[in-house]
Formats: structure tokens, C-alpha cells, sequence
């Protein structure tokens, strides 16, 4: 509305108006002086006068109908500013539910394991060069988080932080070679190492290696970490999908589908301190 009053259209309207306001006043003087009650003169002025009448009701009206816009404007502004405060009040409620949810999931590790120290950390990109499936998390060494510390899910281990930024961390996963953890079998305490290789990893797959030959694992079994190295124990790998004899060694070997599904990763909790945290594993072999 506020343009009409700036066009070319009000600007001629406005014009002819005071022409015929003006015409209107000078008419009545002049008839005044003449004889104020000529019927004559009435019968001039009128259409002049009631011309003049309607331009006036007509600007009044528009005036009026500016005002009522302005107003509707202001009330229209006013309620998209509290729609947009709700809004946001809604999407900060949204995500302490979506939060309360993420934290729930790990009160019983935090229970288990009253010294973990915990960092919650989110999927940002993923690594597409990378065939062990690594991605970066949006928090870093200003979040506390350090090279080499485990990062899980509420299923199980995920990995480690292989590097460090300020306010980003690439993960390193249990699919790769660069990783090496101490493992046991949890039903017969069979112990081995976990790393991966590039074959597995196409499968979504890592490795349990360096079995005695005595071992009693099956398919089926839970894999767990030990405690050896970097790893705290008792987190949760996998399952032995398959058992097969190593041709270089004496040994047996495992392949691990891992309880944590690399490809759907979202969240994450980075453990950035427990109780007898120690140094790496030797890699593993290919």
C-alpha cells in the first residue's frame, strides 16, 4: 500500500483533486458574491462540490484503508516474530529430547563404568577415499578429546581418534589396519588382537587373530576388548562369523562382524579418559 502513495497514479489523483477543491472554493466565492442563494450559480457549483465531496470520502477511505494496512502489518510482523519464537523454543525442545535420548543410551556403560570421562560427538563428513569407512566428528582438543581415544556408540566400539583439530577429530574405525586392539572371546576367555584389512572391510568386516590353536571360540561368540592398550575392557566388538586356520602360523583367526554398524554412524561418545588408560598396540598384520 505504501507504493500507491508514491506512483504516478496517486500523484495525478492528488492533482485533479486540488484542482477541483480549488475550483469548488473559488466558485463559492464568486457565487457568494453574486447572489448567494442564484440557483444558477447552485447548479454550476454542484457537480464541482459534490466531485470534490466523493475525491475527499475517497482519500479518507484510502487513508483509512493505509492505516488499517499499516496496522495489519505491524500485528503481522508481531505474530511471525512469536511464531519464530516458538519455532525455536520447539527446535530447542526437540533437541534436549533428541540429547536425553543419547545420553540415556550410555548411562549403563557410565554405570559399569563410573570412570569414563565422556565427550558426546556428532557425524559431520565422511571420508570417501577411505575404505575402512573413517569420518570427522564436529568436536576437538577444545572439547578435552585427544589423539587415540576410543570412540564408541551405545552398541558397541567404533574405533579411535586418529587426528586432532581444534574444533574437529577424524575417526579411525575397527575396520581399518591402522587399528589394533586386545580382544577376548566372552564366553571361553579365548584372547586374540582385532585389526582390519581391506578385503573385510569391503564387507563390513574386521579380523580376530593370533587364537591359539587350543581355543575353543565359535560362530556365534561376543568379542569384547580386553583392556590392552588404548582400549578400556568390556566394550562390546562383535560376533565370530566365521573360523579359519592362518597358513603363515600356528594360529587361528576370526572374522568380526561388528556390532556397530559403520555406514549408519550419527553420534558418537569419544571416551576421553578411564582408569588405566594405556599406550598402542603393534599394528596388526594385513
Amino acid at each position: 500500500m505504501r507504493f500507491f502513495f508514491r506512483s504516478r497514479q496517486f500523484k495525478i489523483i492528488l492533482s485533479v483533486a486540488a484542482g477541483i477543491l480549488a475550483l469548488c472554493i473559488i466558485t463559492g466565492v464568486i457565487g457568494g458574491a453574486i447572489a448567494p442563494h442564484s440557483s444558477v450559480v447552485g447548479t454550476v457549483t454542484a457537480p464541482f462540490v459534490s466531485l470534490a465531496q466523493e475525491i475527499s470520502d475517497g482519500v479518507r477511505e484510502l487513508v483509512a484503508t493505509y492505516k488499517s494496512g499499516n496496522e495489519f502489518m505491524l500485528k503481522n510482523g508481531e505474530l511471525e516474530a512469536e511464531i519464530n519464537e516458538l519455532r525455536e523454543k520447539l527446535s530447542e525442545y526437540d533437541k534436549a529430547i533428541r540429547e536425553n535420548e543419547f545420553y540415556k543410551d550410555y548411562l549403563g556403560i557410565k554405570d559399569e563404568n563410573p570412570d569414563f570421562e565422556f565427550a558426546p560427538a556428532t557425524l559431520i563428513s565422511r571420508d570417501n577415499e577411505d575404505p575402512f569407512k573413517g569420518f570427522v566428528i564436529n568436536k576437538g582438543s577444545l572439547n578435552g578429546i585427544s589423539e587415540h581415544d576410543p570412540v564408541i556408540t551405545d552398541a558397541g566400539i567404533v574405533g579411535y581418534i586418529s587426528e586432532v583439530g581444534l574444533t574437529t577429530s577424524k575417526v579411525a574405525t575397527i575396520l581399518s589396519s591402522e587399528i589394533t586392539m586386545g580382544a577376548l572371546d566372552n564366553r571361553t576367555n579365548d584372547s586374540g588382537i582385532v585389526s582390519g584389512t581391506m578385503d573385510l572391510a569391503k564387507k563390513g568386516e574386521c579380523k580376530l587373530y593370533n587364537l591359539a590353536r587350543s581355543c575353543t571360540v565359535a560362530v556365534g561368540d561376543y568379542i569384547v576388548t580386553s583392556g590392552e592398550g588404548i582400549f578400556p575392557d568390556g566394550l562390546l566388538i562383535g560376533t565370530i562369523n566365521y573360523i579359519g586356520s592362518d597358513e603363515y602360523s600356528s594360529s587361528i583367526y576370526a572374522n568380526i562382524t561388528p556390532f556397530v554398524d559403520m555406514s549408519a554412524i550419527k553420534n558418537v561418545m569419544v571416551i576421553t579418559d578411564f582408569k588405566g588408560q594405556g599406550g598402542i598396540i603393534p599394528s596388526g598384520e594385513e
